[in-house]
């Protein structure tokens, strides 16, 4: 598998929307492998295709943060078909927005319709951490960033800093 590169706002591909996957085979799965690798490399504990420019509906997700804790989720064409009414609000983080944290309100339960990896209908209830996650990631594919889900004035602050740190970057290369 490959590390792959990690799109970062305010790259186009991530505010578009991903088609659904006609065909889960052999070249999904291997893309899904490298999108874990990617995400446990980066470190992170989800990542969606088109954060990596793949405008498919795929995600991976794994909350376990220490290698013996790893249990990875692989989504095809994920859809929550419910919220639980119960919110909670707590900081994120967005590895297409590196070392930036908001905080989003978002549901406590999910429930989760989506193609595992052989192409079997499957659904999950998820709760806490693996419901944020999930949503957030669900979120990238109709893009969607948690930039979009504060103020415009906390927004225009978050990506400032992104292109300041990116020129102090570049200004470092040189």
């Amino acid at each position: 598998m490959a590390r792959l590169e990690i799109l970062e706002a305010p790259h186009p591909t991530l505010k578009s929307r991903a088609a659904p996957v006609a065909d889960v085979n052999d070249e999904l799965r291997d893309l899904m492998e490298s999108m874990l690798e990617t995400m446990y490399a980066a470190p992170g504990i989800g990542l969606a295709a088109p954060q990596i420019g793949v405008l498919k509906r795929a995600i991976v997700v794994d909350i376990g943060r220490e290698v013996e804790a790893r249990n990875p989720y692989r989504f095809i064409n994920p859809e929550i078909t419910w919220r639980s009414e119960e919110e909670e609000i707590a900081e994120e983080g967005c590895l297409s927005l590196p070392q930036q944290f908001a905080d989003i309100a978002r549901a406590k339960a999910v429930k989760l319709r989506y193609l595992d990896t052989n192409g079997v209908p499957q659904e999950l209830e998820a709760e806490d951490i693996l419901a944020r996650c999930i949503q957030h990631e669900v979120d990238h594919l109709n893009g969607l960033l948690i930039i979009d889900h504060i103020s415009p004035l906390k927004r225009r602050m978050i990506l400032k800093k992104l292109e300041k740190a990116r020129r102090n970057q570049d200004a470092d290369e040189d």
